[in-house]
C-alpha cells in the first residue's frame, strides 16, 4: 500500500498523526514544507506517490492551498485533506475550490481524524477502480438481470432492420436504447432521427413528420423535409408513439407498409427507406380497447417489444450509475468529481426514483454543485430524497424498530430501548431465535423482494451493535472490544447503519 504523506510545519503534529496512523497500519511519510513535498514528487513514480495527502494550510515556503494546486495538476485523483488551525470561510471555500477531500479545522479529535483519513484511503481505492471502469464509458450501464436481458436482446438484432417497440416508464431510457439498437444494426453508418410526437402540436406533427410543400399553408415559403426524408436510409425513432393524434396513425400506418407517403399539399409519392423503432409510456392493448389507437397500428409496431425496467426494478445499479453520472456532470462543468459515501449511496438505493434514470441523472447534477464538500453524505441529499425517508420509502438501512409489517416480535419507539430488550430482556432460546430468523425471511423472500440479504443482515448488524453499545452505556471502544471487532470497524458501522 502506498504511504500517506503528511506535511506540517508542527514536528508534534506529524509525530501524532505518524504514531495513529501507524496503530492503524497504515503507512506514513512526513514533510515539514511544502517544497520538500514538490521535490518527492517530481521524482516519484505512478506507483511511488502518496495515497493520501494531508496538508497545513498555513507554512513557512508555501501555503497548503499552493500545494493543493500544483499536486492537484500531477494527481487529479489524489485525496487531500486540507488541516489549519484558521477555520474561516476563506480557507475552507478556497480548499473546496482547489478539490480537497476534506476540510479538517484545528484542534481535531484524534480518532476522528484517524477515521477520516481512512476513509479517504478507501475512496481512493475505490475510484481508482471506477475511473478505470469508466475510461471507455459504455453508452448504456447495468448489472441488474432486466438490464441484461435488454443487453441481450440489443445483441440478438443488431444484424436486424426488424420494427421495435419499447415499453418503459418516463425517464428510463428508451432513447439510449433506441440509440443502441441503431449503432449496433446495419443502418449504423445512416442517420438517427428522433422526434417526440407528444411535444409537438397537432397541427403541426404532420409536417413535422412527412415536410411540407411550399404553399402549402401559410407561412409555408419553401419546400420542407420532414423527418422520415431526414431518416432515409437509417433509423427514425418515434418517442411517446402512444399520443400519436388518431387521424396521424393511418399515415403512419401506410408509410409503415409499403415506404411511400405523401408531403403536406403535395402531390406525388414520396419513397423512404427507413427503421422505425417506437417508444412508449403508455399501455398500448389498453389504448387500443379505448378506441384511441389503431390496432393494425399497434401490430404493425409491436413486431419486437422491448420492456424498460424502472430503476426502482435494478437497485442494484444506482451505486454504479450514480459514480457515472456524478463523474459525467464534473466533465461537463469542469470541477473535481465528487465522490459518494456507501451510506449515501444506500440511501439512494432505497429511493424509488419516479423520474427513473433521467431524475438520478438530475439528482447528480445537482449534487456536483450544492454538496458541501467532496464527499457526498446522507445529510447532503436534497429534500425529496429525504421526503421519502418518510414516506414510506425507507432504504435498506434499518434498525431495530417495526420498519417492516413482517418484523416479528415487538414494536419499540427507539433503538436503544430496542437494544436494551434484547440485551436485558428476557432470555430466548437459540432455537426460537433461529426460527424467529428463519420465518422472517421466509416471509419477505415470499414478498418478491430481492434484497433480503441486505435488509435482515444490515438489521442483524444493527441490533448486535446497539445491544453492545447499551451494555456499556456507549462507549465505543469497550463496546467493540465486547464485540470482537476493531474501534474503526464499529465507528465505520454505526455511519454506515445510519446509528449516529
Amino acid at each position: 500500500m502506498k504511504p500517506i504523506w503528511i506535511v506540517d510545519d508542527d514536528q508534534s503534529i506529524r509525530f501524532v498523526l505518524e504514531k495513529a496512523l501507524l496503530r492503524e497500519h497504515l503507512p506514513t511519510r512526513s514533510f515539514s514544507n511544502s517544497r520538500d513535498v514538490l521535490a518527492a514528487l517530481s521524482t516519484a513514480a505512478d506507483d511511488e506517490g502518496p495515497q493520501i495527502l494531508v496538508s497545513d494550510i498555513r507554512m513557512p515556503g508555501g501555503s497548503g492551498l499552493e500545494l493543493l494546486e500544483k499536486v492537484k495538476a500531477k494527481y487529479p485523483g489524489l485525496p487531500v485533506i486540507i488541516m489549519t488551525a484558521f477555520s474561516d470561510l476563506d480557507s475552507a471555500v478556497s480548499a473546496f475550490q482547489g478539490g480537497a477531500f476534506e476540510y479538517l479545522p484545528k484542534p481535531f479529535d484524534l480518532p476522528k481524524a484517524v477515521e477520516l483519513i481512512r476513509r479517504a484511503v478507501e475512496e481512493s481505492q475505490r475510484e481508482e477502480v471506477s475511473e478505470e471502469r469508466m475510461v471507455d464509458a459504455p453508452e448504456m450501464l447495468g448489472q441488474a438481470p432486466a438490464m441484461q436481458d435488454v443487453f441481450r436482446a440489443i445483441g440478438r438484432l443488431s444484424q436486424s432492420n426488424v420494427t421495435v417497440l419499447i415499453t418503459g416508464e418516463s425517464g428510463s431510457g428508451k432513447e439510449l436504447v433506441a440509440r443502441a439498437l441503431h449503432k449496433h444494426s446495419p443502418r449504423a453508418n445512416g442517420p438517427f432521427v428522433a422526434i417526440n410526437t407528444a411535444a409537438i402540436p397537432k397541427d403541426l406533427l404532420e409536417s413535422e413528420l412527412f415536410g411540407h410543400e411550399r404553399g402549402a399553408f401559410t407561412g409555408a415559403q419553401t419546400m420542407r423535409r420532414g423527418r422520415f426524408e431526414q431518416a432515409d436510409g437509417g433509423t427514425l425513432f418515434l418517442d411517446e408513439i402512444g399520443d400519436m393524434p388518431f387521424e396521424l396513425q393511418t399515415r403512419l400506418l401506410r408509410v409503415l407498409s409499403d415506404g411511400h407517403f405523401y408531403r403536406v399539399g403535395g402531390h406525388s409519392a414520396v419513397k423512404t427507406n427507413v427503421r422505425v423503432i417506437a417508444a412508449t409510456h403508455q399501455d398500448l392493448e389498453n389504448r387500443v380497447k379505448d378506441g384511441v389507437f389503431r390496432e393494425d397500428l399497434f401490430h404493425r409496431l409491436n413486431v419486437i417489444r422491448l420492456r424498460l425496467p424502472a430503476l426502482r426494478e435494478r437497485k442494484e445499479d444506482v451505486s454504479m450509475l450514480t459514480r457515472h453520472f456524478l463523474q459525467q456532470s464534473a466533465k461537463q462543468l469542469g470541477v473535481e468529481p465528487k465522490r459518494i459515501s456507501d451510506a449515501a449511496l444506500v440511501w439512494l438505493e432505497g429511493f424509488a426514483f419516479p423520474g427513473n434514470v433521467r431524475q438520478l441523472e438530475n439528482l447528480c447534477h445537482w449534487l456536483t454543485v450544492m454538496a458541501p464538500s467532496q464527499l457526498i453524505e446522507p445529510k447532503d441529499l436534497p429534500p425529496e430524497v429525504g421526503v421519502a425517508r418518510q414516506e414510506g420509502l425507507p432504504p435498506k438501512v434499518v434498525v431495530p424498530a417495526a420498519v417492516l409489517d413482517t418484523e416479528p416480535g415487538p414494536a419499540y419507539a427507539d433503538p436503544v430501548t430496542a437494544a436494551v430488550a434484547v440485551a436485558s430482556g428476557p432470555g430466548v432460546a437459540v432455537q426460537e431465535w433461529e426460527q424467529g430468523l428463519e420465518a422472517e425471511a421466509i416471509a419477505l423472500l415470499a414478498s418478491g423482494r430481492t434484497d433480503v440479504w441486505d435488509v435482515l443482515t444490515r438489521r442483524f448488524e444493527s441490533r448486535l451493535i446497539l445491544a453492545a453499545l447499551a451494555t456499556t452505556k456507549g462507549r465505543r471502544i469497550e463496546a467493540a472490544h465486547k464485540l470482537g471487532i476493531g474501534r474503526n470497524t464499529i465507528t465505520r458501522k454505526i455511519q454506515e447503519l445510519g446509528l449516529e
